[in-house]
């Protein structure tokens, strides 16, 4: 009798079912089963799921036990499902039990930890003077409380004659308010639902004119605890801030040795590694268990890093063309956590 565990794998749709399923079978050891489904194919009341498997290159779909632990790959707000899942298989038995987050509730929680000199002034766009914000500060970001890849992230910037300049993706604005006109108006038309946030801006420094964030993967492996994954620098076309649009992916220890001395450069990957780790754990303390994320950050003319937001579902295609790094442990990570949670 076959007694190795079977891992569920969540996600959204039947028709993603078969391509998550092979990722993280072939880079997963042999020492558990896994099945990917839906949260419409759990039969509750028989304590059944419809799953799809794979062995030897065939597609098998029929009923299995519920899982000894789920790995979710779905994008959600909510874990309804997961609590309902955890009532049968045990508390803490899946993991990335939300993975879309609202951006205000993790401000807040960084801001009252020890990570709160990394983080940018953050405000509620509804409770705030866009011209007040805009003395204090002249360079903010609006962005909506749930969102990635950089969509509907808009950057406002107050020039030395007073025009603002609204720009979204690129540097040149798509929206010019004259000194003499209600930027607050103008921004009202674009913020309807006003479900947004207001962000102090960071002069960020460039590189050979091209604006950078740092990516940093966080995953935990077969031993439970959260570890450095990679940690990827994304430049953004030029003339352009969104760095989610990027031209190119490098490794970031390759780019802070051309901007820094192997001294500073090697202290800038220490702080990534401690703070990026910190940040996880924060997060896990206010979502739920997680099992990886992704911590981007800025640095500023100072050479001071800030953390510009957390994602719960990181992009794992960008990694593709960065030389030398194997991608195996993006998917490889996550099915060794899961088999720890069977053991524990």
């Amino acid at each position: 009798m076959d007694k190795r565990p079977f891992i569920g794998i969540m996600v959204t749709t039947r028709k993603s079912r078969r391509r998550i399923l092979a990722l993280c079978q072939h880079y997963q050891n042999q020492n558990q089963r896994l099945y990917a489904f839906t949260p419409a194919d759990i039969r509750w009341k028989k304590q059944r799921i419809i799953g799809l498997s794979l062995k030897n290159g065939k597609v098998t779909q029929r009923l299995y036990p519920f899982p000894k632990a789920v790995y979710n790959r779905c994008y959600n707000k909510t874990s309804i499902t997961i609590q309902r899942l955890e009532k049968i298989i045990g508390t803490d038995k899946c993991f990335n039990t939300i993975n879309q987050f609202n951006k205000w509730e993790l401000y807040n929680q960084l801001q009252q930890s020890s990570l709160s000199s990394y983080v940018p002034k953050t405000l509620q766009y509804n409770e705030v003077n866009i011209t007040e914000q805009l003395e204090i500060n002249n360079l903010l970001f609006i962005k909506p409380i749930y969102g990635s890849k950089g969509a509907s992230v808009y950057r406002i910037e107050r020039l030395e004659n007073e025009d603002i300049h609204i720009s979204l993706h690129s540097l040149a604005p798509s929206v010019i308010c004259r000194k003499n006109e209600s930027i607050q108006e103008k921004l009202d038309e674009l913020f309807q639902n006003k479900n947004f946030l207001v962000q102090q801006g960071i002069q960020m420094s460039p590189l050979n004119r091209q604006y950078f964030d740092i990516r940093v993967l966080v995953q935990k492996g077969k031993v439970g605890q959260w570890m450095i994954s990679n940690i990827t620098c994304r430049v953004a076309y030029e003339r352009y801030f969104n760095t989610s649009m990027c031209e190119r992916v490098y490794d970031t220890a390759e780019i802070l040795q051309q901007l820094y001395t192997s001294e500073k450069a090697t202290e800038i990957l220490q702080s990534l590694n401690e703070v990026s780790v910190k940040a996880a754990q924060e997060a896990e303390t206010l979502m739920g268990t997680l099992g990886e994320l992704s911590v981007d950050f800025v640095m500023d003319k100072h050479s001071k890093l800030w953390i510009i937001e957390l994602n719960g579902k990181p992009q794992k295609n960008i990694y593709e063309d960065l030389k030398g790094f194997k991608k195996k442990d993006l998917y490889r990570r996550p099915m060794e956590y899961a088999y720890y949670l069977t053991q524990t």
